[in-house]
């Protein structure tokens, strides 16, 4: 109990204010949740303001187009989330009548809910004395009780949540579970945390044994593909532009992007520009085709580095399903290509 006493205490003192933290309606906390996964509060609190002012309800989250939810969600990554968010909002309103399930175990068997998100929100919603198992929760539970378990593999898991479980405030299940993770978020961070100053210094088993910084263990690393990404922007006579859909599974899905050349490996800007020349678009070959960067722009996703450039081509006539600027800046696009659209290349044409 000294433990959780403890957590509890230095949470009501150093807890950050956020909005979702003011109530037990399940949809902010959800919302919230499913947003702030593999990204920090920070990055997440701006994106959480957006939904929650352009959808106040399940309702409006679930009658929206799914090109506005992942407009709005543009730059928040993994988009997977978004569309699994939207699918989850219809399943609420509209199979639920809008009210989400009141139990841990009911939570589960919604759209892109897993065990954590589940017993987040049965915590905060429902006050259901279940533990939550977050990067941040791992790291304090390792190191605190000195636990070098490798955490990428599945049995870890379960070991971890048997931990947590145990040391649960049962009465107290929301603030605990807020406490611990808000916890491992400013105190007890990955590197160089201030233990001079930490609350539970005196009992920490990591810090007696001079462990801090090796727990908790991860073995297991991320393989990452590079990918080559030749960006064409057909530019028209009208100065009009072609954009497109990206269908199927694979990063991006459901997101805009101009016209695609992918190779296997980084040609050189003269090998890049000899095999756009002979390309034909619409029936047509460009004009002219300039290179629109001195440098390659490295995007890195958790297992992809994608080297992307930008090309320029100009054609004389006009070409077929093509758009303005102000009309494709409202399509949902990659950050990456948002990010050069509106800084680079669009400012100046």
């Amino acid at each position: 109990m000294e433990f959780s006493n403890s957590l509890i205490h230095w949470y009501l003192q150093n807890k950050r204010d956020l909005p979702w933290r003011n109530t037990t309606n399940p949809y902010p906390i959800w919302l919230s949740e499913i947003m702030l996964q593999q990204t920090r509060v920070a990055q997440g609190l701006p994106y959480f303001l957006s939904f929650t002012d352009a959808f106040p309800t399940i309702f409006d989250l679930a009658n929206a187009d799914e090109e506005q939810v992942l407009k709005l969600w543009q730059g928040l990554g993994y988009y997977s989330r978004a569309r699994n968010l939207h699918a989850t909002a219809k399943q609420i309103a509209f199979e639920l009548n809008g009210e989400f399930p009141p139990s841990y175990k009911e939570l589960l068997k919604l759209k892109g809910v897993g065990e954590y998100t589940a017993a987040a929100i049965a915590s905060f919603s429902y006050n259901e004395p279940v533990a939550v198992l977050d990067g941040n929760v791992f790291r304090v539970l390792s190191r605190y009780f000195n636990v070098d378990s490798d955490i990428s593999l599945p049995k870890t898991k379960t070991e971890f949540q048997q931990l947590a479980q145990e040391v649960l405030d049962k009465k107290n299940p929301a603030v605990f579970n807020q406490a611990i993770m808000e916890f491992g978020a400013l105190q007890c961070v990955p590197k160089n945390p201030d233990c001079n100053s930490c609350v539970l210094n005196s009992s920490c088993a990591a810090l007696q044994h001079k462990k801090v910084s090796e727990l908790p263990v991860k073995s297991k690393k991320t393989k990452v593909t590079n990918r080559y990404l030749n960006y064409l922007i057909l530019k028209d006579s009208d100065s009009n532009y072609i954009v497109q859909k990206r269908e199927g599974k694979g990063i991006w899905e459901n997101l805009y992007e101009f016209p695609l050349l992918e190779t296997d490996f980084l040609l050189s800007e003269k090998d890049a520009i000899d095999q756009i020349s002979k390309m034909q678009f619409y029936n047509q070959k460009p004009s002219e085709i300039l290179i629109l960067q001195n440098e390659i722009t490295l995007h890195k996703l958790s297992h992809q580095h994608l080297h992307i450039r930008f090309f320029e081509l100009r054609f004389a006539s006009k070409l077929p399903d093509s758009k303005p600027f102000t009309a494709i800046e409202k399509l949902p696009f990659p950050i990456v290509i948002h990010n050069f659209m509106v800084s680079n290349y669009f400012n100046s044409h």
